[in-house]
Order: structure tokens, then C-alpha cells, then sequence
């Protein structure tokens, strides 16, 4: 079992800061996959809110930023920091919702690495509340050139 991570030790790993940094925590990892949770989605400040709404098209922001997280960790690990890297693509997105504002539960945010290492790495995303489907697809991550 791996140590909780808080938000302020996940500022380190990933370069959103403020508000924009989404997961409140990292329940678990391993070198294949994280969970995370947060409950920023209630967030009135939320970034990501348009007329006091948050989509859930912003899931998947969720998911990209638990991948972010995930390559950070895998770094440190490796007694190095993460490169660069930005998110190239999106594929096979399924959101089961219209909203996560409205959701009372916190999210529990997972990704799974399928392909890649140190960049350039496929993630699947699964992204639920209360034990209930939310959003998931692929988000691929590549390096900055």
C-alpha cells in the first residue's frame, strides 16, 4: 500500500498550480496505474466552470491530470523528474453524465498506463462517483519538442 499524497505534494509533480491543479489526493499507485480522488468539482472557483456549470467534458481533464501525476511519481521513482509534456489526443470519450457540479460525491479519478514510458504514453481513464461510471477515454501524452 502506498502513502497518501496530498494536493500540496502534487503541486510538485505536475505544473498546474492554483486552482487549476484538480486532485485533491493520490489514494494509490503503482507503476501501471493511480487513483486519485477530489471533491473540486463543487468547487464554485473551479477554472473550469462556464455560467456557474462544470461539464463533464472536463472529466477528462481529471484523467489527464491523474496521467500527469502518474509520470511524475514513475519519475521520482526513477530518481529523475518528468519531461515536458502536453496532452496530444483523445479517443473513445464516453461521458455518462451532463454535469459534475451537480455530483455530491467526490470523483475518484483512475488511470491506467497502457502503452509508453517517459513520455509519449497512452492512458485510459476511468472516472466515477459514488461507485458510479462519470467519463472515460484515452488520452494520450506526448513530449514537448
Amino acid at each position: 500500500m502506498t502513502p497518501r499524497i496530498d494536493k500540496s505534494e502534487i503541486r510538485t509533480l505536475i505544473p498546474h498550480s492554483g486552482t487549476m491543479c484538480l486532485l485533491d489526493d493520490v489514494v494509490r499507485w503503482d507503476d501501471e496505474s493511480i487513483v486519485c480522488t477530489t471533491n473540486t468539482h463543487r468547487d464554485a472557483n473551479n477554472p473550469l466552470r462556464r455560467g456557474g456549470q462544470l461539464s463533464a467534458v472536463h472529466a477528462l481533464e481529471y484523467g489527464a491530470q491523474a496521467a500527469a501525476i502518474h509520470g511524475g511519481l514513475r519519475a521520482r521513482a526513477a530518481g529523475t523528474t518528468a519531461p515536458p509534456c502536453y496532452l496530444a489526443a483523445l479517443r473513445d470519450a464516453h461521458l455518462h453524465v451532463a454535469r459534475l457540479d451537480d455530483l455530491a460525491s467526490p470523483l475518484q479519478v483512475r488511470a491506467q498506463r497502457l502503452f509508453g514510458d517517459a513520455g509519449n504514453t497512452i492512458y485510459q481513464c476511468l472516472i466515477s462517483a459514488d461507485g458510479t461510471l462519470v467519463a472515460d477515454g484515452r488520452v494520450t501524452i506526448m513530449l514537448r519538442a
